[in-house]
């Protein structure tokens, strides 16, 4: 038992299972919204919720996949599961496809539309783990990967595009890449030495920092949008009044000449922002 315990605990870690607290808020955020125009089941809430795990896993189990190689060479991810062979890379392979698999099925069980799009989804997500190897636009193919969630939760209710969920999803665009610019900073010198792309290596960490500040921006704008198309009320704009103010001491925190604080800035933000998201819209179409 102790050793079954131990590979699933192994897997989780391959997957950072418990970073898909970053990612399912918004999620959930457009099962909100949607509930506006449309009857929310606990079914529907269910596969939702089990699609949005096996996107991940799966988008995640095949990045590491790809990134083996680099992962192995550098200092800050050497021990990660594959470099460190406490993951097979077909045991991973097999994963990802047993992931894939529960996207798929979980896309079947809500709707037509979500079943056909569903290979679409994980080419996006399989995708950006190449990205970094030619562009620094690396970052925004992250948030496109990300952004599809929300959407993905609307026409798993819905069965239809409509712009609540767009406007969503290219929150979540800005949002995941502002991030990801700044959870680069760390491997910047990594970076440079094996040649891959990143924004803060081909722009400098000072404008990159600028550059994650605009799109948060955008990304709250965004957010503040949905308030003219929706019926939504006080308790939401009170929530995102906090958003905003924790996405301005994320960004006073992390400064060019002092990172040390970068990992409190991407981990514990990005779950605060996100979680304080829903629960504000949640309260506030409940009231």
């Amino acid at each position: 038992m102790r050793k079954i315990i131990d590979r699933v605990i192994a897997f989780g870690r391959l997957v950072r299972f418990s970073h898909t607290l970053f990612a399912m808020p918004f999620a959930l955020t457009s099962v909100v919204l949607v509930s506006f125009s449309y009857k929310i089941t606990l079914m529907k809430l269910i596969w939702i919720i089990v699609a949005m795990v096996g996107a991940r896993s799966a988008a995640m189990g095949f990045n590491r996949i790809a990134d083996r190689e680099f992962d192995a060479r550098n200092p800050r991810t050497k021990n990660r599961e594959i470099p460190a062979e406490k993951i097979s890379v077909g045991e991973a392979k097999l994963f990802v496809i047993a992931a894939s698999l529960l996207l798929v099925f979980a896309a079947h069980e809500l709707n037509p539309l979500c079943f056909y799009l569903s290979p679409v989804a994980l080419g996006v997500v399989f995708f950006y783990s190449f990205t970094k190897r030619f562009t620094w636009l690396s970052h925004i193919f992250l948030g496109l990967g990300m952004g599809l969630a929300p959407v993905g939760a609307w026409l798993g209710i819905a069965g239809m595009f409509a712009l609540p969920p767009i406007i969503l999803g290219l929150t979540v665009v800005a949002w995941g890449a502002g991030f990801d610019i700044i959870y680069s900073l760390q491997d910047l010198n990594y970076d440079d030495q094996v040649g891959l792309f990143s924004m803060p290596k081909s722009l400098g960490v000072r404008k990159s920092l600028v550059v994650s500040s605009a799109l948060h921006v955008i990304a709250f704008l965004l957010l503040l949008s949905l308030k003219f198309i929706l019926p939504l009320q006080t308790i939401y704009l009170f929530g995102l009044g906090i958003v905003g103010v924790t996405l301005i001491h994320q960004h006073r925190i992390v400064k060019p000449d002092d990172l040390s604080k970068l990992n409190f800035a991407f981990f514990n933000m990005n779950a605060y922002l996100s979680v304080g998201l829903f629960v504000f819209t949640l309260i506030d179409v409940l009231k």
